[in-house]
């Protein structure tokens, strides 16, 4: 059996528990998305980088190539009559450091220091070559030791005539190769298996140290390529992780606050009726109520109980109050009369049999009960007297005294419930005008054995009789009960000594028999406290 405690305990921890995996869960994925946008916009800047100097190194080439085939028409002129116009070439390409006109494998003609006789393989010695080739190399004659990209064209037809285009590279590399940090530490430039490194000069081949990767990115247009040397990407946007910390708490705290709201209803004891209420996991069970002298059953009390799946078998002390509470208990009592008018045949059809009904004080506000009781209750057509059971520990002063009006108009008896343990009023007796008053378990309890509550026993069961109220005592469990009451003018009891609670399809046999119920329902039977 569950207390009210431990349920709302229960809700309240895995209310907490969807509420801390909900932010812990945000934290990872903001954690993890925020890793691999900064790991993907670190790749996104070294390919940007590489790009770069690709696009700044093709657009400086690209002139010479146009260039070329002018050029190489001037091989085999005289140097004096072609000195001219290469120096002109020259000054109109501001990245072009020298051209030079070679034929039969000797440079003949420079645009800086016009007629010359060397061979040129002695300077280059991979030319002249049969196709165009692109070289870095090191300048021996202007700036020597200073780094040059060599463009060389062949002529046509003339493998060992043709033109050797010299570019300062090493003012481009400034352009194109300075490293921007953290992402790119060293960028090299890669030319037919030389590599020029900035800030190093040539190297034989591109290393990388312990951590650090490689990223290289060729020309579409020109046999070249640049590569980046640099930390990975992934451990880069792992080191800068902890800085994406504080915005990533921010947000799962949010989300853990929303998901704390959004949770109020679904995972809360409200939920959790509404959720019986539709999967029909409720049970509208009945308690006998006999004639105190002949032992005749003259009516039964509606009580509701609930086996549910997910908690087990919860009492009626726990989810009554915690209903109204939620302001559910109506939609519970809605229930008890359709279940209640569906089963009608269960109980005899004779007018001096009641059956009587638990309600809340707040069920008759805007003479909703009315309106249910037309809904549910007089469509069916029922024999049996119906009796509306007010619990005293309700506010019964906000009760609609119109409403109790009407309902007496109807043919509807009304009861006051555990009279004397609540709000006790005898201004309740003559605004209500209750046709019944039942005794409180309690007080019958305390019949032989305690004198105080069993003077006040004496005291209601005088106070109805002089007013002319029924009187139905609850909880009578031993024949010195039933036989104090009945000797005092009680005319109904009710109690175990003469049934427990049953499920109304078990009341007819238990009505022929007069045996009690077969024990199942895990012998979960429940004090018969009444739905309020």
């Amino acid at each position: 059996m569950q207390t009210a405690q431990r349920i709302i305990k229960g809700y309240r921890r895995r209310r907490f528990i969807v509420c801390a995996a909900m932010a812990v869960l945000v934290l990872f994925l903001t954690l993890s998305l925020r890793y691999v946008a900064e790991r993907n916009m670190n790749e996104h800047r070294m390919l940007a980088f590489n790009s770069r100097a690709i696009t700044t190194l093709e657009n400086v080439l690209a002139p010479l190539q146009d260039i070329s085939a002018d050029v190489l028409q001037l091989v085999g002129m005289s140097c004096d009559t072609a000195q001219l116009r290469l120096r002109e070439y020259v000054a109109r390409m501001q990245t072009l450091r020298a051209i030079a006109l070679v034929k039969d494998g000797v440079l003949y003609c420079s645009s800086i220091f016009g007629p010359r006789n060397i061979p040129l393989s002695l300077l280059q010695p991979r030319l002249p070559a049969p196709t165009p080739l692109l070289l870095l190399s090191i300048d021996r004659s202007l700036l020597k030791g200073s780094p040059i990209l060599i463009s060389w064209h062949p002529a046509q037809n003339a493998s060992h005539d043709g033109i050797m285009e010299v570019v300062n590279i090493e003012m481009l590399i400034e352009l194109m190769l300075e490293p921007e940090r953290p992402w790119v530490s060293r960028a090299v430039l890669n030319v037919a298996g030389t590599h020029l490194e900035y800030g190093k000069g040539l190297l034989a081949r591109v290393s990388a140290d312990s951590g650090e990767v490689l990223h290289e990115m060729a020309s579409e247009k020109f046999p070249f390529s640049i590569t980046t040397v640099g930390p990975s990407a992934s451990d880069l946007a792992l080191k800068n992780l902890p800085t994406q910390l504080p915005l990533a708490l921010i947000l799962s705290m949010l989300i853990g606050y929303i998901t704390w709201l959004a949770t109020a209803n679904r995972m809360s004891f409200s939920w959790e009726i509404n959720l019986g209420l539709a999967s029909r996991e409720f049970e509208v069970f009945c308690q006998p109520q006999l004639n105190s002298r002949s032992l005749e059953c003259v009516g039964v009390e509606l009580l509701l109980r609930w086996n549910n799946p997910r908690q087990g078998w919860i009492s009626p002390d726990v989810f009554i109050p915690l209903a109204e509470q939620q302001n559910l208990i109506a939609p519970l009592t809605r229930f008890v009369l359709d279940e209640t008018v569906r089963q009608l045949a269960m109980f005899p059809g004779s007018p001096d049999f009641h059956i009587g009904l638990n309600v809340a004080a707040s069920h008759f506000h805007n003479s909703e009960i009315i309106d249910d009781l037309r809904r549910y209750w007089f469509p069916a057509n029922a024999v049996q007297r119906l009796t509306l059971e007010l619990t005293e520990r309700d506010a019964l002063p906000e009760v609609d005294h119109r409403v109790v009006r009407d309902l007496h108009r109807l043919g509807v008896e009304l009861a006051i419930d555990d009279f004397g343990t609540g709000q006790s009023s005898l201004a309740y007796l003559e605004t209500l005008n209750p046709d019944v008053l039942k005794i409180d378990k309690s007080f019958t309890a305390a019949i032989g054995t305690d004198a105080v509550n069993s003077t006040v026993t004496d005291i209601i069961i005088a106070l109805a009789q002089r007013l002319g109220i029924d009187l139905v005592a609850e909880g009578v469990e031993t024949p010195q009960q039933a036989e104090y009451l009945r000797r005092h003018g009680v005319d109904v009891l009710q109690g175990y000594l003469f049934a427990r609670p049953m499920p109304l399809k078990e009341f007819p046999r238990w009505l022929e028999g007069r045996r009690p119920p077969p024990s199942h329902h895990n012998d979960h039977v429940i004090p018969a406290i009444p739905l309020r």
